[in-house]
């Protein structure tokens, strides 16, 4: 069973410990945060995607382990990133998910790749704020029609698109985006669709966060390049402290233009 023991080597490092109430990562966050957070009829759903588009950046962790996943995703967390989703692959992803739930109250946490309904159930259960698809799977759409938790599914054509959006889904992931034009699709998708939110995923890097949301993605999801392959093989969580660092900063700043 999971413990969470992973976080010693992070303490060890004060500079690097998250606060949310004093991070300088997010000090240029829109006057809106504000208001979303004081308007008491906003549902959970809403203050979701209004995170997810005020941040900019989706951080996406896939490990091999549960005690390796809390580690490297405390140390992106310590970096700036304010929403981070598990793979469901990881090892032990739901006990994850809900430790850094209770350490991390106010990080959007969420669960990726939910193929299954079973799955989305025990991401709700375990404290999700959110989850992704890389496809449309309807019987989590069905399933998540209340505004508690949001689903993101996974689109690739405008057909497909559009489909999710009548459908309810509030905001779509453009998956594989890379394949299909990078930031280019994203700017052809939105002068047909500039009323669906889009997130851009699959092959980003850090250095083009910016030009995808000055396109139109309301945010983009990183893996690797967060979460870097070596770095994790390496237990190199000071890396991926650093590369969080930037990719937070580069989507506060493109957010913010």
């Amino acid at each position: 069973m999971f413990t969470a023991t992973a976080t010693l080597s992070l303490y060890q490092w004060p500079s690097l410990r998250h606060d949310s109430s004093s991070s300088t990562l997010r000090v240029n966050v829109s006057p809106k945060a504000h208001l979303i957070q004081s308007h008491i009829s906003v549902s959970p759903n809403d203050q979701t995607l209004f995170q997810i588009k005020n941040s900019g950046v989706i951080a996406c962790l896939r490990a091999n382990s549960a005690e390796l996943a809390f580690e490297a995703a405390n140390a992106a967390i310590a970096g700036g990133i304010s929403v981070l989703e598990i793979v469901i692959s990881t090892p032990g992803v739901f006990e994850v998910l809900q430790q850094l739930v209770k350490e991390h109250p106010t990080i959007t946490l969420g669960v990726g790749t939910v193929l299954r309904i079973e799955d989305a159930k025990r991401a709700i259960k375990a404290g999700a704020k959110f989850m992704m698809s890389p496809a449309i799977i309807k019987d989590i759409m069905d399933y998540v029609q209340s505004d508690e938790i949001l689903y993101i599914p996974g689109t690739m054509t405008p057909t497909e698109m559009f489909s999710a959006y009548e459908a309810g889904a509030k905001i779509v992931k453009v998956y594989p985006v890379s394949a299909l034009g990078g930031s280019h699709y994203i700017s052809t998708l939105k002068k047909p669709f500039p009323h669906i939110s889009l997130v851009a995923s699959q092959g980003i890097t850090i250095d083009f966060v910016e030009e995808y949301i000055l396109r139109g993605a309301s945010s983009v999801v990183l893996s690797d390049a967060i979460f870097d392959k070596k770095a994790i093989a390496e237990n190199d969580f000071e890396k991926i402290y650093k590369l969080a660092q930037s990719a937070a900063l580069l989507g506060n700043k493109a957010v913010n233009r």
